[in-house]
């Protein structure tokens, strides 16, 4: 478990340090976001689904506030588009990170963690844990393309990726853009609401999920 967990930490230093270089120089902020999406739905539809969907990809390489993002995008699309445009953009994240780990990742896992012997063990601690990681890393930033890079290198199978990443992700997007359509300037409520509710919701989720894994002797594979 301890090379999973420093391969791990490794890559979320990595997208964490782009976080703050983006906070640093200004660039990405929520308030950023919020009026380039009002700029885009002011020129039409397809510009602001398509900037929903650019900013939700970049986060596979600068860490964006994707919450932020997806309430946003149902704010000034409506849920229906503004929820495709959400599931379009972290889905070319997350299948775009599990692409290029899986293709050149094994190079760079072998710089930190250099033993074989452990790399093998990483590689059983993640299809133990790795399914529950998918389902529940919403619960954190940086976790969903933390947890797709090492679905990548550590090859889980491609069909098994996009099933539990799916029903991770489906309702997460749904409530936050659904969230965001009824919320206005005058009352954003629903959004804060949404937004407290979710991390609850996933947090609650690791609790009992890391209660069940330590109760399972062995571990149970998903």
């Amino acid at each position: 478990m301890k090379p999973l967990l420093k391969a791990m930490f490794t890559l979320a230093a990595i997208f964490a340090s782009t976080f703050i270089l983006g906070r640093a120089l200004g660039i990405l902020t929520e308030e950023n976001v919020r009026s380039w999406l009002e700029a885009a739905s002011n020129l039409s539809v397809t510009t602001a689904f398509l900037v929903v969907v650019m900013l939700l990809f970049i986060d596979l390489f600068v860490a964006v506030p994707t919450l932020t993002i997806v309430i946003l995008a149902g704010y000034f699309l409506g849920f229906g588009t503004g929820f495709t445009a959400a599931m379009v953009g972290s889905a070319s994240a997350a299948f775009g990170g599990y692409a290029i780990c899986r293709r050149w990742g094994e190079a760079a896992l072998a710089k930190v963690v250099r033993d074989p012997a452990q790399r093998q063990d990483m590689r059983e601690a993640f299809a133990a844990h790795g399914p529950g990681m998918i389902l529940l890393a919403r619960a954190a930033p940086i976790l969903p393309e933390v947890t797709a890079c090492m679905s990548g290198v550590n090859r889980m199978a491609l069909s098994r990726f996009c099933r539990y990443w799916t029903i991770g992700a489906l309702p997460y997007m749904a409530i936050a853009a659904y969230a965001g359509s009824v919320s206005t300037i005058d009352d954003p409520m629903p959004a804060i609401y949404a937004a407290l509710g979710l991390y609850a919701l996933m947090w609650t989720g690791w609790f009992f999920y890391r209660r069940f894994r330590m109760a399972s002797k062995p571990p149970i594979k998903f």
